[in-house]
């Protein structure tokens, strides 16, 4: 979809009521529910984080996301698609800020391009025992990408009607932390697996765009 189409029918998001988890629950792995209730005395100090789902025009002015893939390492999300973003810092203000300063970190995209549009509903992650915070935002020209090496194996850039794609939802078998290879609901996007977390979000995120196409 054209940017400049796509910025016209974002205008109508800011009145929508959010999809929630009835959205998020048709990509949540099918461990979760017990998992969550195994965690809820760590939840009383689960630490907080902000991550951005950021749209942008392309060099032909067609509309794209901003994911990353994670670097691999010793941990839970080693290797692993997710959004720019990460853990609340005391300089952030709120977690909006949390989110524009981390996607400027990750990928580059200065924080007086980037605005954000909306607040999305929060997600709890037990292995790592963060709430995280998404937003949707715009960066409204097309961004030159730096990611940080330290943190950032590659930037995965995924276009609208790519992403809207229902043909890119399957059910594939990963390892977990928890258990040996377990089917779960993912997204195939650019030849990268999404699932658990960043597949829920992304779920609310597609519904509530398709509700404004």
């Amino acid at each position: 979809m054209n940017f400049d189409e796509f910025l016209v029918s974002l205008s109508k998001i800011k009145n929508i009521p959010l999809p929630a988890e009835a959205s998020q629950f048709k990509m949540s792995p099918p461990f979760r529910n017990e998992l969550i209730n195994s965690y809820k005395e760590a939840m009383k100090n689960a630490k907080r984080a902000g991550v951005l789902a950021m749209f942008y025009p392309n060099a032909t002015n067609e509309t794209y996301l901003a994911l990353i893939l994670r670097k691999t390492y010793r941990g839970v999300h080693s290797a692993q698609i997710g959004f720019p973003g990460g853990k609340y810092e005391d300089e952030d203000k709120t977690l909006k800020h949390t989110a524009i300063r981390e996607t400027w970190e990750e990928i580059g995209v200065p924080k007086h391009q980037i605005k954000v549009i909306k607040q999305m509903t929060e997600v709890y992650i037990p292995p790592s025992n963060f709430y995280v915070q998404p937003f949707i935002g715009i960066a409204q020209n097309t961004p030159k990408f730096i990611k940080q090496d330290e943190e950032v194996e590659d930037i995965v850039e995924v276009s609208l009607a790519h992403f809207l794609d229902e043909n890119n939802v399957c059910n594939k078998l990963v390892a977990t932390s928890y258990t040996a290879k377990i089917e779960v609901p993912a997204y195939e996007l650019n030849g990268h697996v999404v699932w658990g977390a960043t597949a829920m979000m992304l779920s609310e995120i597609k519904d509530i765009i398709k509700a404004i196409l």
